[in-house]
């Protein structure tokens, strides 16, 4: 997978079209991703112990890594993920500017 915890990345299809978060988790086998404050759903909730007081609560769910690109920390523009082999390491490039990600 291209997109790993910790990077910046644009929403570009479904509901949340246009907004922008970090990745807080990956699941490689469901090819998805968690990102904080996007596609978030409501869930109901009965009073118990952890939660007193009960209600409606906000809860992000995984969206699908297809329907997110990258933003290059360095140019600042959505791009696809390439790479470059230097001195046997694998390296992930932007490539619109060429530069490390």
């Amino acid at each position: 997978m291209k997109i790993r915890k910790g990077d910046k990345v644009k929403v570009i299809a479904g509901k949340d079209k246009g907004k922008e978060g970090i990745v807080e988790k990956v699941y490689r086998k469901a090819n998805k991703v968690l990102i904080l404050g996007v596609n978030l759903y409501k869930r109901h909730l009965k009073k118990n112990p952890e939660n007193n007081q009960g209600g409606i609560v906000q809860v992000p769910r995984p969206l699908d890594v297809s329907k997110v690109m990258l933003i290059c920390p360095k140019c600042g523009k959505i791009t696809r993920v390439g790479y470059k082999i230097e001195k046997n390491k694998k390296n992930r490039i932007c490539k619109k500017c060429q530069s490390k990600i």
